[in-house]
């Protein structure tokens, strides 16, 4: 006989999976790790079934699990949804949320983020900031910014979305592609999008010249538009004026950016910032 699942079972298995371990879970949480593996042990139990297989330094959702998570995502967001039409039985939510984000995830990614929470949490205050990835990454480990959703450098870090590709563009009535050697335009020198263009154009023994310097999305795209330069974008940021190039123009692929969640160890027991962080995990992991 199958029992009802308790959402503290689901709260913590989808902990786990957003986490990647149980010790990341944890304190996430706010339980020991023993407590947490209880509950999935709980959750398993009901289900009778596993819904992740622990290996050695390594953890995967069964076929089970991967039933199981889009269901819980949803109830779990369900239940924050119905807590908060109808109060939350205590205090509105309040407080400040530092939140850091590219140019070029802003739009498809945060957007749809901040539509169903600011309603929801209509007192709560989101203070933005929009920068690339490798300025924002250490203002979070500085405790300046809570969150921030960004292009990741460790694999280690963050709570990962989703992996978002790289593109070559290019402006179809100049076909910069045919140059020889190549002009292209680039981000600052920690940029990982300029890292990845470099060591593409070098395995493919492609001369190429940097004749166009920019640290944000509307100077790049600026630069191609006018017929300056091709540039490697991220997909979503791509507008329609510019081609996306492929083989069939003499470039190869690239490697696609980790799109992850990083929060700081300051905000940690911060209910707004609990919230936000949980509905962006549980938001762009369902859309990646």
């Amino acid at each position: 006989m199958q029992h009802d699942l308790q959402l503290d079972w689901l709260r913590c298995f989808v902990a786990v999976i957003d986490t990647g371990s149980l010790s990341a879970a944890a304190p996430e949480l706010n339980r020991s790790q023993s407590a947490v593996s209880m509950q999935l042990k709980k959750l398993e139990g009901a289900l009778g079934h596993r819904v992740i297989d622990r290996g050695a330094g390594r953890m995967a959702l069964t076929r089970q699990g991967h039933a199981l998570l889009t269901y819980a995502r949803r109830i779990l967001d369900l239940h924050a949804e119905a807590q908060s039409a109808v109060g939350g039985g205590g205090e509105a939510l309040s407080g400040r949320v530092r939140l850091g984000v590219p140019d070029d995830y802003a739009a498809k990614y945060l957007t749809p983020v901040l539509k169903r929470f600011a309603p929801r949490q209509p007192q709560v205050e989101i203070e933005l900031t929009c920068e690339q990835s490798t300025s924002l990454i250490p203002r979070v480990a500085k405790g300046e910014i809570d969150l921030a959703l960004v292009s990741r450098q460790d694999a280690r870090a963050g709570t990962l979305l989703f992996h978002e590709p790289l593109v070559w563009v290019g402006a179809p009535q100049f076909q910069l592609w045919r140059h020889d050697p190549l002009p292209i335009a680039v981000y600052e020198e920690t940029s990982l999008a300029r890292r990845h263009a470099v060591k593409a154009l070098a395995q493919q023994g492609r001369q190429f010249k940097i004749v166009y310097n920019s640290s944000s999305l509307a100077g790049q795209i600026a630069a191609v538009e006018s017929g300056l330069a091709i540039a490697v974008l991220t997909q979503c940021s791509v507008p329609e004026s510019l081609d996306i190039l492929g083989r069939e123009h003499g470039l190869g692929p690239l490697e696609p950016m980790q799109v992850a969640v990083h929060r700081s160890k300051a905000s940690r027991g911060e209910k707004a910032v609990d919230m936000l962080h949980g509905l962006l995990v549980r938001t762009l992991r369902s859309a990646g």
